[in-house]
């Protein structure tokens, strides 16, 4: 009997360590993301990518030019990193209510997404070329807005349930 209710609390903190957090928990929060009004003309990011024990990887820039049609958005991405390697990501963004969804040429089928108060919460999953293969990684993605010029971005990246690494991310619109 005790090692039955010693087991059942042991699963109860393990299912309570699954919990992740609902972007509805930030709702309240202040300035309102907008991607369509944030997104809108010339936005810098400075990231790094870390792997899974967190040595950082590479460093990059990335210039994104953006500009929507009603809504629909298109942010061409121009990524610089610190090899010397450049990379070009080109995203259509459509925006219903809260909700957000997206293509872009190395995402498999359609990315997700959901903002409340100042945050986005955005999956997919990235067609990533490593080592002269292509991986699926799924893309677990938070973006805050600080103010109105300031967006900060945190990806955690995985593969088969297991995490490969992090992209950290700060924005600053133009």
């Amino acid at each position: 009997m005790k090692r039955r209710r010693l087991l059942a609390a042991f699963a109860a903190f393990a299912l309570a360590g699954c919990a992740t957090v609902d972007v509805a928990d930030y709702s309240s929060e202040r300035p309102v993301l907008d991607l369509a009004r944030y997104f809108d003309g010339t936005v810098d990011g400075w990231g790094m990518f870390q792997d899974r024990s967190g040595r950082v990887v590479k460093r990059f820039h990335v210039r994104i030019d953006a500009r929507w049609t009603g809504n629909t958005g298109t942010l061409d991405e121009h990524f610089e990193y610190s090899d010397g390697t450049k990379e070009r990501r080109v995203w259509t963004l459509v925006k219903d209510g809260d909700r957000y969804t997206g293509t872009a040429g190395d995402v498999v089928g359609t990315a997700q997404g959901r903002a409340a108060g100042n945050a986005l919460h955005w999956t997919y999953t990235l067609a990533l070329p490593v080592d002269g293969r292509t991986w699926h990684v799924d893309m677990d993605d938070w973006m805050f807005l600080v103010d109105a010029t300031t967006l900060l971005n945190r990806t955690t990246m995985s593969k088969f349930g297991v995490k490969v690494g992090e992209v950290t991310l700060a924005f600053r619109k133009r």
